[in-house]
């Protein structure tokens, strides 16, 4: 966070203070106790849990509260100031005044310059985004990342407080949800909240992330993956041997019959989906590949003396299985199958991974061909369906206002994902071009 103000001072006179000590502890509980109680946990476990360096952080989300807060005698930093405030620099006190005025806010964050600065937009209210100064934030925070923290006036520029929690979309969906129940807000009503409905709230704030984070970490769950078709992403590999007698250029005369498979070579075809087939609405991250438009079912290939064939679903295997058997008949044997779930397979590709010796592409070579796939991925993209965007493709639906909305959501997404992954290809993808190419550039600034 921002290097700026030493508190020390400030928490000693706190500490001497017995009734303002209470008060601060009464309130750092407020905002750890909910989530402590559903977990059945205490502090040390917390700390074991998650690891010390969130203690700190969660304890200065009740210290910055309890700043803001008025008792019956007072407010703690107005006290300080006029007993101690000659002991602070000028910046101190303005930075102290203006903190404990300063309501805790869910921001998005955009346009960062790692090391320097980063653009806020608050996501509770309809203010213009504003850049604020940050050194050590901004070198770890990502394009649309979302993030709770109060974001203070100093002079001519704005800088965050200390106390930064990053959410994560549960977290974010969690957070809204309490809120909406704590200020009976409807659904279909935008959440807007007043300064002082934000510093009323400022425990929930902590609560969402703290029980999303615990439960995370108690319970690490992978995204559930399907495809197209809506199915559960199960990797299927049927391999046909074939018949006594019978050749590949026999089987490959059959395959090429086959309405739906798309050669590539004389041993090799893509199973294609017929044109305008409708998609189930997805249950989970959906992995779809496509060629031109049409988007691929699965693979057959011919190798020695067999047939192999790769779906990503059971259900897919079932129906290959029956085409392939229809247009083949007595030229294959009953085939032997391998099914992999997505953890083997990521299983697999860790091993494979560790063990590989052999000399490595050259960085900037691989950056390339990474980019390269991904603008044709993207480009293709572009005019699919979209579940998330009712069916339609990002084009049709960045046509209405509505859809428009739903379409920027879809690449603020995407380009989160993306700029989260290790450093590497991927994480330096520009979507640039994407939002240029929706006409929406003006809605990435």
């Amino acid at each position: 966070m921002a290097e700026r103000n030493d508190i020390s001072d400030l928490l000693a006179f706190i500490s001497r203070e017995g009734s303002w000590r209470e008060r601060l502890q009464d309130v750092v509980a407020e905002h750890l106790l909910p989530a402590l109680e559903e977990f059945e946990m205490d502090h040390d476990d917390l700390a074991e849990l998650l690891g010390d360096q969130w203690s700190g952080v969660l304890w200065g989300c009740g210290f910055e509260d309890f700043l803001s807060r008025t008792y019956a005698d007072g407010n703690i930093v107005d006290l300080y100031l006029k007993r101690r405030g000659w002991k602070e620099t000028a910046l101190n006190r303005e930075y102290f005044a203006a903190l404990g005025d300063t309501p805790v806010s869910l921001y998005e964050v955009s346009n960062v310059e790692p090391g320097a600065s980063m653009m806020l937009r608050d996501l509770l209210s309809d203010a213009d985004p504003i850049t604020v100064r940050e050194k050590s934030a901004s070198r770890s925070l990502k394009q649309w990342d979302r993030i709770a923290v109060r974001m203070v006036r100093e002079r001519d520029h704005h800088v965050i407080s200390g106390a930064l929690l990053p959410f994560r979309q549960e977290a974010v969906d969690f957070l809204m949800s309490g809120l909406r129940d704590v200020l009976k807000v409807k659904k279909r009503d935008a959440l807007h909240l007043s300064r002082d409905q934000r510093l009323g709230c400022a425990p929930i704030f902590t609560t969402a992330w703290l029980i999303t984070e615990i439960n995370n970490a108690l319970s690490p769950v992978l995204p559930s993956f399907c495809n197209s078709d809506g199915d559960e992403v199960v990797f299927h590999d049927l391999r046909f041997p074939l018949a006594s007698g019978v050749t590949q250029k026999a089987v490959a005369a059959e395959l090429d019959k086959v309405k739906g498979f798309a050669p590539e070579g004389g041993k090799f075809w893509n199973w294609l989906a017929p044109s305008r087939r409708g998609r189930r609405k997805a249950k989970g991250l959906m992995l779809d590949t496509q060629i031109e438009g049409a988007t691929v079912l699965g693979s057959l290939e011919l190798k020695g003396k067999g047939l192999l064939v790769c779906v990503n679903s059971a259900e897919r295997a079932e129906k290959i299985r029956t085409l392939v058997t229809n247009a083949l008949e007595d030229r294959i044997k009953q085939p032997l199958t391998t099914i992999r779930t997505v953890e083997q397979m990521m299983a697999d590709q860790r091993q494979a991974d560790a063990e590989k010796d052999a000399v490595e592409i050259p960085p900037e070579i691989a950056q390339q061909l990474m980019w390269d796939h991904l603008d044709r991925h993207y480009r293709e993209t572009l005019d699919a369906p979209i579940p998330a965007l009712g069916g339609k493709s990002p084009r049709q639906a960045a046509r209405t206002p509505a859809g428009r909305q739903k379409v920027i959501e879809w690449l603020k997404y995407l380009e989160n994902r993306s700029a989260g992954q290790a450093e590497g290809t991927i994480a330096d993808y520009d979507f640039g071009w994407m939002w240029e190419e929706l006409s929406l550039a003006d809605y990435r600034k």
